[in-house]
């Protein structure tokens, strides 16, 4: 019986250290880290890395990173992502990006019924509540709080974009 506890002692040992590393492993993980190692996040990760924004994705922060999906991004209009993507297009990708990032940590269950939340980039963005979905502007988050050593990571169905890029495109689909 004596050798039976001591089993049972050392199986629920290393149980609590496998389970300790994970938890510790996963807290470590930066913004950059998480959204670089999600494979429906790719495109972000690829328009991250185009806009020089890898150090912003790493730092302390915190941040509230609403990140769209690989879909999200294919079904911007035609051409847009390939001219945000451009190097000489660096600043309006940057402005696209930075109106997905929130200063702080905004957990789903935060969210009112509507609020206000200013954007990196400047701007205000507009997220609600409906007590089953929470969604920023238009777009509805897939997967809500994926946490983050620096912030948190929800992961939205749309590409957002600041009202200056919105009203560029819709004068001209080319100058935006």
């Amino acid at each position: 019986m004596n050798l039976f506890k001591r089993a049972i002692n050392l199986f629920t040992l290393a149980l609590v250290l496998i389970l300790s590393f994970e938890v510790k492993a996963q807290e470590e993980t930066n913004i950059l880290e998480l959204t670089s190692e999600t494979e429906t996040l790719s495109t972000l990760a690829t328009a991250v890395e185009a806009a020089d924004l890898e150090a912003t994705f790493q730092s302390e922060g915190p941040y509230t990173v609403f990140a769209p999906t690989n879909e999200a991004f294919e079904n911007l209009p035609e051409g847009v992502l390939n001219e945000l993507l451009k190097p000489e297009n660096k600043e309006k990708l940057l402005a696209v990006l930075t109106y997905h990032v929130v200063p702080g940590e905004v957990m789903s269950d935060d969210v009112t019924k509507t609020m206000k939340a200013k954007t990196i980039q400047g701007s205000n963005a507009s997220i609600k509540s409906n007590g089953e979905s929470v969604m920023i502007e238009n777009a509805e988050v897939v997967k809500a709080d994926m946490d983050a050593s620096n912030g948190v990571v929800h992961v939205i169905d749309e590409v957002i974009l600041p009202p200056s890029i919105k009203k560029a495109l819709n004068s001209s689909k080319s100058d935006y």
